[in-house]
């Protein structure tokens, strides 16, 4: 039987990578002659490139970067041919800020300058082509941070540049500098379209994950209207309404101003890892994530597995950390049965003591059900 294993990462647990190596460790143990075509994804968040790599090889670029508190932060981008790829996240990622950490005053304070540092080391390694993965950031600064590492930065009515974060935009006036791009052409990898400002916006919809409170979410969803206010006037384009505008805390506003062009992270992995014709060739496909609920069926990694198989009439099925959603709804979007790790092992703490081995333990007794 020919089983593609195509999961999602698994939260902060285990990478892409890792889980597809979990499910397909256990399923050998039932189903030792089935073809397993290992294809672990992601969208534009953590473990974009990281999947990308494991797929199509490509040469590590590594260097320090700022990191979302300002103090420096290891980081890689991968270099494909004459494309860079990287993710915001290597340099501003949630998983930098301790849950401790993820406070009011943290959100209004973090910055995405990391990220303006990795484009420049692509720009000046020669590519033609950045693709950046936003998503899984710690960071509501509308891209201030990166434009500044690029030769833009944000100076209040007295030309000094504004500290670090997203309120201090509040006293942005103009853009000193354009962004030094060298003639780069920059791409936006991500997956949801949230416009810049409102409440589906950068800081209503994803600020309180990262620590911000109700009077922080209004404080950030104001200052970012006045610095897409000097986006507008500096780069030439409003794009406050732009859909993806309010990707990785606003980075995604940025980028478009920049000229970039927005693609599906998803969709690029997809394509770029040869998924669709591996599903061509299958008798099932398996994904899974950390978490399988309502914001899985609009339109993420999951639901486009699902949706690739359901079109070629292959079984669809989802081994997650935690399910909450009915069979119904999995249905509608081409999942023939979810199955939960934290059900499987007894509950949340005891498949969160060993990810790896609790999810292969779900397969290898998922496959005996499945397994021709």
């Amino acid at each position: 039987m020919r089983v593609v294993v195509a999961p999602d990462s698994f939260g902060g647990t285990l990478s892409a990578t890792a889980a597809a190596d979990a499910i397909a460790a256990g399923w050998r143990r039932s189903a030792p002659d089935d073809d397993l075509r290992l294809l672990p994804l992601a969208d534009g968040g953590t473990g974009f490139v990281e999947v990308l790599h494991a797929a199509l090889g490509g040469e590590w670029h590594e260097l320090d970067v700022t990191g979302p508190f300002g103090d420096p932060v290891h980081a890689r981008w991968l270099r494909i041919g004459s494309t860079a790829y990287l993710e915001s996240a290597a340099a501003c990622g949630l998983h930098f800020v301790p849950r401790d950490r993820r406070v009011p005053d943290t959100a209004r304070t973090v910055t995405t300058r990391g990220v303006g540092e990795l484009v420049a080391s692509a720009r000046d390694a020669g590519v033609t082509e950045v693709v950046i993965g936003l998503g899984g950031s710690a960071t509501t600064d509308g891209g201030a941070g990166m434009l500044a590492a690029l030769g833009a930065v944000t100076v209040d009515d007295a030309g000094k540049p504004l500290p670090l974060g997203g309120a201090a935009l509040a006293r942005s006036a103009r853009l000193d500098g354009l962004p030094e791009l060298g003639g780069v052409r920059l791409v936006a990898a991500a997956d949801v379209d949230n416009p810049l400002l409102g409440e589906h916006g950068a800081a209503a919809v994803f600020g309180p994950q990262k620590g911000a409170d109700a009077d922080a979410v209004a404080e950030l969803d104001a200052a970012l209207a006045r610095f897409a206010d000097v986006l507008a006037a500096g780069l030439g384009t409003d794009v406050r309404d732009e859909p993806g505008a309010g990707a990785a805390g606003g980075l995604g506003a940025a980028l478009l101003a920049c000229g970039a062009g927005r693609v599906s992270g998803a969709g690029l992995v997809r394509e770029l890892v040869g998924l669709d014709a591996e599903l061509d060739k299958a008798q099932l496909a398996i994904t899974g994530e950390g978490s399988f609920d309502w914001q899985s069926l609009r339109g993420k990694l999951i639901t486009a597995v699902a949706k690739g198989a359901a079109e070629r009439g292959v079984p669809c099925i989802v081994m997650a950390g935690q399910v909450s959603v009915g069979r119904r709804e999995a249905a509608a979007v081409g999942v023939e049965s979810a199955y939960s790790v934290a059900e499987d092992a007894g509950g949340v703490e005891a498949s969160m003591a060993d990810p790896a081995g609790t999810l292969a333990a779900l397969a290898e007794r998922v496959a005996a059900q499945w397994s021709r």
